[in-house]
């Protein structure tokens, strides 16, 4: 039997060669690449990080009032993260007993009172009565040394600004990108009342 020159195969025997080596070529240059990281699309790395520290240090848990819903106390949503409501008044608290109760927190979950006096849940959102007019730095150095500001008077309980003063800068940075997209709150939580006033 004779064979016969076909051009037509030929070539796409050729064709499919070529796109053999095409792919066995890329496939190694390939595996040598590191992989990479998924597209994200919204908000950048900080603002996501921002999102997820607040979360998980229990921000809301303090800082968002709490409403009366179907199944008792949930957060009110639609005052995320103001602090402590500025036209609830709250009765004053019992004496702290030493060797019974010595911290109680109102219904709301944002006023506490203790042998430190009585301190409110400020208002995180971004409006001016926020951190809206706050700087990072001072943001930063209020966390890291415990004062309002960064410079005014001690943070009092029971914020735990000493767990969170071993974040990293970084991360504290997040933290404030990420309070400074939560919509704002127009809402002026009422001043820490020390010991002395807060038994009157």
């Amino acid at each position: 039997m004779v064979a016969t020159f076909n051009a037509a195969d030929t070539i796409r025997r050729i064709a499919l060669a070529a796109a053999a080596t095409t792919l066995a070529v890329s496939a190694v240059a390939l595996a040598g690449e590191p992989a990479k990281k998924p597209l994200t699309f919204g908000a950048s790395p900080e603002l996501a990080r921002g999102q997820y520290l607040v979360g998980i240090m229990g921000c809301d848990d303090c800082h968002t009032p709490m409403k009366m819903g179907a199944r008792g106390p949930e957060p009110d949503m639609t005052r995320r993260l103001s602090g402590h409501p500025q036209d609830l008044r709250v009765p004053k608290p019992p004496a702290p007993d030493m060797a019974g109760w010595i911290y109680s927190g109102n219904a709301t979950n944002t006023a506490f009172a203790g042998p430190w006096g009585i301190s409110y849940a400020p208002n995180l959102t971004s409006d001016a009565t926020g951190i809206g007019s706050w700087t990072e730095a001072n943001f930063v150095k209020a966390l890291k040394e415990g004062k309002h500001l960064g410079v005014g008077r001690p943070i009092a309980p029971p914020m735990p600004w000493p767990a969170y003063r071993q974040a990293t800068v970084d991360d504290l940075k997040a933290v404030y990108a990420y309070l400074k997209t939560v919509p704002p709150v127009k809402n002026t939580a009422p001043e820490y009342q020390p010991p002395q006033v807060a038994r009157k």
